[in-house]
């Protein structure tokens, strides 16, 4: 796993940090030619947000985003976005190569991977496909799974690093 990946994991949710590890070793694991894995993105501030959506809206720019801030899983550090680092240097958000000639897409061995482990993948969505982004689906407690929607999630207490309390 690269250092930028490694990096972004941290600042994620602690509930799903060792799990987000084991995701990104299975996924290049799975990818056994040129490509592994990288998360461009984890844990977001309400004010990327806010950036992100003005985007195609107020500034220049095709829409990247239908979520305000505090809509977003990312605002919450359970969700990541990632890409295919082909030869160790270059990034592709290719859905379709097989950099490892196996006969499946890469990009569709990583969202096999985090299926597995209960991540729901933006490319299933009806509208507004988002292929890169993946986020946990439920956060098992004590009380039973809670399901991550935003509106769920805002609603919560949060602990001293601004971490949802579950």
């Amino acid at each position: 796993m690269d250092r930028v990946t490694l990096e972004r994991i941290e600042k994620l949710h602690p509930l799903v940090r060792e799990e987000a590890k084991q995701i990104i070793k299975a996924c290049d694991e799975a990818l056994t030619g040129r490509a592994k894995i990288r998360i461009t993105q984890g844990l977001r501030s309400f004010e990327e947000q806010e950036r992100l959506y003005a985007i195609g809206r107020l500034t220049t720019g095709r829409k990247v985003t239908n979520a305000k801030a505090g809509q977003s899983i990312h605002n919450y550090g359970l969700a990541v976005d990632i890409c295919l680092i082909i030869d160790g240097k270059t990034a592709s958000w290719d859905t379709a190569k097989d950099w490892d000639n196996d006969g499946v897409a890469d990009w569709y061995e990583c969202v096999k991977v985090f299926a597995k482990y209960g991540w729901d993948w933006g490319g299933n969505w009806k509208t507004f496909k988002d292929l890169p982004h993946f986020e946990k689906k439920n956060i098992p407690t004590q009380k039973g799974l809670i399901k991550t929607t935003w509106r769920t999630l805002a609603k919560m207490p949060r602990d001293r690093n601004g971490y949802i309390i579950f």
